[in-house]
């Protein structure tokens, strides 16, 4: 009966740890699914061209198989277009949004600051509704005239999260063509090219930071690489895409540790040892949060 209790407590014990670890963090939402799709298939269908008068080459943007997984790769020579979810996202609730890029260079003439060098590598373009109490009578004229012209709901203001070429990283900068379109370096340079790297940033923080007032609503949520600037040529990649209600775990909470933690934490206590080597690989010890996707699929 002793080791029968015992064994229920340590049961009891190591789930409960895990199961800690759910609670700490409110579910994201996904907004690009690109992992469950399959490599060299169609684009998801929630997922529009984005494409600009007077470029009339575009990139090129594909399913395929890179590290073990299905991401979008997007090749650009002298062209540029993205690729845009439309889609109503509240910041105050969402701040957050998570990615997972890479590239393959940097473009060497690339320069946020001039519009000779307007191009990056890779971008993830966060567009906000147009509000009407921020601008002036001929800016809310322009953007009724936009929107009737295009037969979409047009933006009013926009953060890139741009892997520049030079930028200072957490730099921002106004767009040279757009002044409500603003540059957020999240990456720069070649250091860290070639690598997949996973990003988060607060959104709202950074509008605020950006336009000095809080958010709008979000509207849709892109991804572009574009080289029609520079003439160059680079291959941009993207990895799926969350949006979620808080930052980062707290450091020093159970959460934010990794699997090995977990174990090495709970083999410390003896009558664990030997429970937790053969329940290691148990999927509750794994660190990954299990999205949830906004109703219409990728």
């Amino acid at each position: 009966m002793k080791l029968c209790n015992r064994w229920i407590v340590m049961t009891a014990t190591v789930f409960l740890l895990c199961g800690f670890h759910a609670t700490l963090r409110a579910d994201p939402r996904v907004v690009g699914h690109f992992s469950a799709l399959t490599p060299g298939g169609e684009l998801p269908e929630t997922w529009e061209p984005m494409t600009f008068s007077g470029i009339d080459r575009h990139t090129g943007y594909s399913l395929i198989e890179d590290d073990g997984r299905t991401v979008i790769k997007a090749h650009s020579q002298n062209a540029a277009s993205g690729l845009i979810r439309f889609l109503r996202i509240d910041p105050a609730k969402y701040p957050v949004i998570q990615w997972q890029w890479k590239i393959d260079h940097v473009l060497e003439k690339g320069d946020a600051k001039s519009k000779q060098g307007d191009d990056y590598a890779a971008r993830i373009y966060v567009a906000f509704a147009f509000d009407p109490d921020q601008a002036s009578w001929w800016e809310r004229a322009r953007h009724k005239s936009a929107a009737a012209f295009s037969g979409k709901e047009v933006p009013g203001s926009a953060l890139n999260y741009i892997w520049a070429n030079k930028a200072p990283k957490n730099s921002i900068l106004t767009n040279p063509y757009i002044s409500e379109s603003m540059m957020v370096a999240v990456q720069s340079g070649n250091n860290r090219a070639g690598r997949w790297i996973t990003e988060e940033r607060n959104i709202a923080e950074d509008y605020r930071q950006a336009f000095g007032r809080p958010p709008p609503e979000i509207i849709g949520i892109g991804i572009m690489t574009d080289t029609d600037d520079t003439g160059e040529q680079t291959a941009g990649y993207y990895g799926d895409i969350l949006v979620h209600p808080s930052g980062s775990i707290e450091t020093g909470s159970f959460a934010a540790w990794d699997c090995n933690s977990k174990i090495r934490f709970l083999s410390m206590i003896p009558s664990l040892k030997v429970f937790v080597r053969y329940t290691a690989k148990c999927h509750c010890f794994q660190n990954i949060p299990h999205p949830q996707p906004y109703p219409g699929g990728q």
